[in-house]
C-alpha cells in the first residue's frame, strides 16, 4: 500500500455516493466509545487498524492511541479525514476493497453495513481483510431497541429506516442482534461478544435516557450495537 498520506482520487459519481454523503461521515461519540471498549481487553495494541466506510475518519481519534497506521475506505473522501491516515475510495456495494487477504489487525465497519445491499458478502470481505488472529468488528443500528420497536408497531417500519425521516433508501439492511451472531458464524469467526452503545434517544423527545438505565438494559435502551469476533489462526 502507498505510504500514509490523504490520497485525493475522483470520486465515483453514483447515487452511491450521494447516498453517502448524506450521513456527512460521521456517526455519535456513543458508537466509536462502543468500538473503543469493544477493544481494550482483544486487542494489545500496535499494527493496521482498517477502517471500512470510514466516513470522515472519526473513530481515529478514540483509537490513534492503539494502532501504529490508520487506513480508511469508503466512496467518498469527507473533510477532516486525519492528516496522519491514508483513504482509498471504493463503492463497497460493487468492488472488492483491493487489499491482499490478512492486511489489518483489526478491521472495523461502524455504521457501513445497514448502507449496503449484501451484508453477508461484506462481512465475508471483511473476515478476508483480517489477519489470522486479528479482530472484525461491526456496529449497526440496534433494531431490538424499545425506540426502534415502537417504531415498529406503530409505523410499520425501523426506526432508522424510515422514508419519511431521511433512512431509505440511504439506510438499506436493518440487521437484529441474532443476524449479526448468525453472519459472525457463518464467516466462522471465534470469540463471538455482543456490545451496546449504553445510549438511546427516548422516543417521541430529542432527549437521551439516564446513562444508569442505558447501562442496567443495554439492548432496549441503546440505539447500536457492536459485533465482534476474532478470525481463526489456522
Amino acid at each position: 500500500m502507498p505510504n500514509d498520506s490523504v490520497i485525493a482520487q475522483a470520486e465515483p459519481a453514483s447515487s452511491v455516493a450521494i447516498r453517502a454523503r448524506q450521513s456527512r461521515g460521521a456517526s455519535s461519540d456513543a458508537i466509536y466509545r462502543m468500538v473503543a471498549r469493544s477493544l481494550e481487553t482483544r486487542h494489545e495494541g500496535g499494527g493496521l487498524l482498517l477502517d471500512v466506510g470510514c466516513g470522515a475518519g472519526n473513530l481515529w481519534r478514540f483509537l490513534a492511541n492503539r494502532f501504529d497506521r490508520y487506513v480508511g475506505v469508503d466512496v467518498v473522501c469527507y473533510e477532516g479525514f486525519p492528516a496522519d491516515g491514508t483513504f482509498y475510495p471504493i463503492d463497497l456495494d460493487t468492488q472488492r476493497v483491493s487489499f491482499p487477504d490478512g492486511t489489518a489487525d483489526v478491521v472495523a465497519a461502524v455504521e457501513t453495513i445497514n448502507y449496503l445491499e449484501n451484508p453477508r458478502a461484506f462481512f465475508r470481505e471483511l473476515v478476508r481483510l483480517a489477519r489470522p488472529g486479528g479482530w472484525i468488528i461491526v456496529t449497526t443500528p440496534n433494531q431490538l431497541s424499545l425506540l426502534s420497536k415502537l417504531t415498529l408497531m406503530l409505523k410499520n417500519q425501523f426506526n432508522a429506516f424510515q422514508e419519511a425521516e431521511g433512512g431509505y433508501p440511504s439506510q438499506r439492511t436493518a440487521l437484529l442482534e441474532i443476524d449479526l451472531r448468525r453472519i459472525a458464524a457463518e464467516c466462522g469467526l471465534d470469540d463471538v461478544a455482543i456490545r451496546y452503545s449504553g445510549q438511546g434517544r427516548i422516543p417521541g423527545t430529542p432527549w437521551h435516557y439516564p446513562a444508569l438505565l442505558s447501562r442496567c438494559c443495554p439492548r432496549a435502551f441503546s440505539d447500536n450495537v457492536l459485533v465482534i469476533g476474532r478470525k481463526p489462526c489456522a
